[in-house]
């Protein structure tokens, strides 16, 4: 892929009215959604769950992308269709999730590094293989009164800045994931402050690495108030704190950036992406790439149950849908009452 086909397929992942759906959760991450509707996570649970989300009539209306699992994106439909290729079919761009997971950062009580580039060069080269065009890779952090330290904020946004050259190198677009963890009692001015440093760290190793940034998107966290602080900021007040933090951090040659749910409620992630996109025109586009709150409804609606399957399509129809609508800033709480078919 030419630099130019990377532009051209970043844009087209933030294309308007449209965001992406994060289908990557590991083997344990979606046993954990399966428990509480009582299905076992066996191989052929998730590939029928995965199958009725990828063959969602008319869901390329507001869907550009999904990210995939390594398992998925080797599974294919009842029908044979190579999941890749399904979406593909209906002009939907796959994409891969390529780190291995967060682990604990040496000599660094209660602080993760993400792990995964060992061997990375030749897994881009196979996933673009199976039809993946973008991948996606996921580094945390906690937020205290004393986290996360800089040791922590500089490792992170040195192995995010590899993964995205090699990326590049490999003709796929790299979405970057920094995730402050919005976990706590901590204020919304705290969130606005380590989000910064987090974000000026990663652009500063992503620019000393040489990476392309128009051929790139950022997946960061909102600016929230901690989940369990006592007084939450509100939806206007998370709007005006996330686009001040991104209006000074993230350089205009991104193309969109593309907000990860965290523990926020669905309609909440609706809402508060809205209210952004209401103050807007802004330098990038600014879309949705979520997992849990583009699918909770709809697991909840299927429930394991052959005969729920479109009863599950329409639930997800209907979230991306909503989060469509927040993509112009036009969304609102009454909307969720419409009536929708899938």
């Amino acid at each position: 892929m030419t630099d130019s086909e990377l532009h051209e397929t970043a844009k087209a992942l933030v294309a308007p009215g449209k965001g992406l759906l994060a289908a990557d959760e590991s083997d344990g991450t979606i046993k954990k959604r399966f428990t509480p509707i009582g299905v076992e996570s066996t191989e052929e649970h998730r590939r029928g769950y995965r199958e009725m989300l990828f063959t969602t009539p008319g869901a390329e209306e507001y869907i550009s992308g999904v990210i995939l699992f390594d398992e998925t994106i080797r599974q294919s439909d009842s029908d044979g269709t190579p999941f890749p290729a399904l979406l593909a079919s209906k002009g939907i761009i796959p994409g891969i999730k390529v780190d291995m997971g967060a682990k604990p950062l040496a000599l660094a009580d209660g602080e993760t590094i993400t792990e995964g580039l060992d061997g990375l060069r030749g897994r881009l080269k196979e996933y673009r293989g199976l039809g993946a065009r973008f991948a996606k890779w996921r580094a945390t952090y906690s937020i205290t009164d004393e986290l996360p330290s800089d040791d922590c904020i500089w490792t992170n946004a040195h192995a995010l800045a590899r993964y995205a050259a090699l990326c590049q190198e490999a003709g796929i677009v790299p979405i970057v994931e920094p995730e402050v963890l919005q976990d706590g009692t901590h204020t919304i001015e705290r969130s606005y402050h380590v989000t910064s440093r987090v974000l000026d760290a990663l652009y500063t190793e992503l620019f000393d690495q040489r990476v392309d940034i128009f051929g790139t998107l950022l997946k960061p966290n909102m600016v929230l108030s901690g989940y369990d602080a006592s007084d939450r900021a509100t939806e206007h007040e998370v709007a005006d704190w996330t686009l001040r933090c991104f209006y000074k951090h993230v350089p205009a040659a991104v193309p969109g950036i593309v907000f990860l749910s965290g523990g926020q409620s669905d309609e909440d992630a609706t809402s508060h992406l809205n209210a952004m996109n209401a103050k807007g025109p802004h330098p990038w586009e600014l879309s949705f790439s979520y997992g849990r709150a583009l699918q909770s409804p709809a697991l909840k609606a299927w429930d394991g149950r052959p005969e729920n399957f479109q009863d599950g399509q329409r639930a997800y129809y209907h979230r991306a849908k909503m989060n469509s609508a927040a993509r112009s800033g036009t969304y609102s709480p009454g909307m969720e009452q419409s009536v929708v078919a899938a």
